[in-house]
C-alpha cells in the first residue's frame, strides 16, 4: 500500500508553521526541516515526518550498512540522523570522550505522517489508518504556542580561555611538522541540572537566526535545536552537491557599510580563502570515489553568503553519482564531512579525539531525509542546542578550523560569536 497524499490551501505559511509544530510536540519522535526561503537549491520550503511506523537504531559497527536495509525494506520517505562518532566503522578509529546527551550513532524512520510546505500548500502524507483532513483541521484549529520561560542556564565551558589557547597551540605544532593541514577544533558549552522547553527555544532560535538549513528534532528524551546555515549532501537523480563552509567573518547589522567591508574582508583573507580551498580539495577527492570520472565539478568558489549574525564562505560542488552506488557507499565516500573534520581527514579525527574534551554526538553529524525515489538532502549539524530531558543536560558546541597561520585568541572569539544566537535564544 502506497502513502497517500492530500493537499490543502494555507494562508500564510509562517503561522501554520507554528501552528504544526505545536501539534507535532505531542510525538516521541519528529524532525521538522525548515529551508526558512532561502533558495539553496531547495527541493520544499519545510519538510517533516512525525511518528514511527518503523525504524533502525544502530550504535554498533555495521551502522550504514543498514542505510541500504531500510532503503531495500521500505519504498516510502525515511528521516532520521548520522552522528559524527560513526566515523568509527568508516576508519580505525576509537572513541571515549563523554557523550551526556545520548543520541544513538545511527537512527532512520519511516515516519507515520509527512507533512511536505511550499508556498500556499500543505501536503499531508498518510497511510489508510490516519485521516489527513482531521490532522489538518487539528493543526489549524490549535491554539498559539504558550511560550514557557524557564530561568536562563549558566553556560559552562570545558576550556578556559587561557586552556583553548595553549590547545590551539598545540595543534599548530602538528600543523608545522606535518601532521595535518588543518583541523576543526572544537569546544563544548554546556548545563547541567537545567530545564528548558525546546519548542519556545526553537522558536526563539529560528526568530534570531534563521537559516537555510534549520532543524527541529525529537527522539524520545532527546531533543536537536538546530540553526545550521550549511548543507552536508543533496542527490537529486544522478546529480550530487556538496556546500561546505569555510570562512567566516561576524555581521555588522546596524552600519550596512561597515558590514559590507567585513564582507569584501572576508572574501579577501588569505587566511580564510585557504582554509576553504583545501576544504574544497578534500571534498572533490571524496566525491570523485562515488562519481563518474571527470564529472566532478566546483560550479561555486569562495562565494560569500550572509546570515543573521555572520558572512559565510561558502564553496559549492557537484557530482554525477554513479550506476549502482549505495546510500551506504555514498556515506561511506563522504562521511565525516571535511569542513567539521580538516585534512587530512583520518589524522585530524585522530587529533581531535586527543584534544577534544567532549563527544560531539549528534553535534557535526547530519539530520535530513531520504524520498521514496532514493533521493536525499542532509545538513550539517552546527550552530546547535543538544538537550537531554531526562538528566537536565544542555550542550552547545562551537569550533573553528586551525591552520598554520590562526591566531589562536581570534579562534576563541569566532567560537564565541557563533554560539551567540544560540545563548540568546536561551535566556
Amino acid at each position: 500500500m502506497k502513502r497517500q497524499f492530500s493537499s490543502y490551501f494555507i494562508e500564510d505559511l509562517s503561522t501554520f508553521k507554528f501552528q504544526m509544530l505545536n501539534f507535532i510536540k505531542k510525538f516521541s519522535i519528529f524532525c521538522f526541516l525548515d529551508n526558512n526561503d532561502y533558495n539553496f537549491h531547495k527541493s520544499y520550503e519545510c519538510i517533516a515526518g512525525v511518528g514511527m511506523l518503523r525504524s533502525l537504531v544502530s550504535n554498533g559497527i555495521n551502522s550504514l550498512k543498514d542505510f541500504d536495509r531500510i532503503k531495500r525494506d521500505s519504498d516510502d520517505w525515511i528521516f532520521g540522523h548520522v552522528a559524527y562518532d560513526v566515523k568509527n566503522e568508516i576508519e580505525n578509529l576509537q572513541s571515549s570522550n563523554p557523550d551526556s546527551i545520548g543520541f544513538p550513532g545511527f537512527l532512520f524512520f519511516v515516519p507515520e505522517i509527512v507533512f511536505i510546505l511550499s508556498g500556499n500548500e500543505i501536503r499531508i502524507g498518510v497511510y489508510s489508518s490516519l485521516n489527513a483532513q482531521e490532522i489538518f483541521e487539528e493543526i489549524i484549529s490549535s491554539e498559539p504556542v504558550k511560550i514557557i520561560d524557564y530561568p536562563s542556564p549558566l553556560l559552562k565551558s570545558r576550556f578556559t580561555k587561557i586552556e583553548y589557547i595553549e590547545t590551539v597551540e598545540k595543534l599548530q605544532r602538528h600543523i608545522l611538522r606535518g601532521d595535518c593541514y588543518e583541523i576543526n577544533f572544537c569546544q563544548e558549552f554546556y548545563a547541567d541540572d537545567i530545564m528548558i522547553d525546546p519548542l519556545s527555544v526553537y522558536r526563539k532560535l529560528n526568530t534570531l537566526s534563521p537559516n537555510p538549513f534549520s532543524a527541529f528534532y525529537k527522539y524520545h528524551d532527546k531533543y536537536l535545536i538546530c540553526s545550521s546555515p550549511e548543507r552536508f549532501l543533496k542527490k537529486t537523480g544522478a546529480t550530487i552537491i556538496a556546500q561546505p563552509i569555510k570562512g567566516t567573518g561576524k555581521r555588522i547589522m546596524n552600519d550596512s557599510k561597515v558590514d559590507q567591508q567585513r564582507k569584501d574582508d572576508l572574501l579577501n583573507s588569505d587566511k580564510e580563502r585557504s582554509e576553504n580551498i583545501m576544504i574544497v580539495d578534500l571534498v572533490r577527492n571524496d566525491l570523485a570515489k562515488i562519481c563518474t570520472q571527470g564529472s566532478v565539478v566546483v560550479s561555486e568558489f569562495l562565494a560569500i553568503y550572509s546570515f543573521p549574525q555572520v558572512h559565510q564562505m561558502i564553496s559549492t560542488i557537484t557530482g554525477n553519482v554513479k550506476e549502482n552506488i549505495s546510500l551506504a557507499d555514498i556515506f561511506y565516500a563522504t562521511f565525516p564531512m571535511g569542513s567539521m573534520t580538516g585534512a587530512p581527514k583520518k589524522r585530524v579525527m585522530e587529533l581531535i579525539e586527543k584534544y577534544e574534551r567532549t563527544s560531539r554526538g549528534l553535534f557535526s553529524g547530519t539530520v535530513g531525509y531520504i524520498t521514496p525515489e532514493g533521493d536525499f538532502d542532509f545538513n550539517v549539524v552546527i550552530r546547535s542546542i543538544l538537550y537531554n530531558k531526562s538528566n537536565s543536560y544542555l550542550s552547545i558546541q562551537a569550533g573553528s578550523a586551525i591552520t598554520a597561520k590562526s591566531e589562536p585568541e581570534h579562534e576563541y572569539e569566532e567560537c564565541l560569536l557563533k554560539i551567540s544566537a544560540m545563548k540568546k535564544a536561551l535566556e
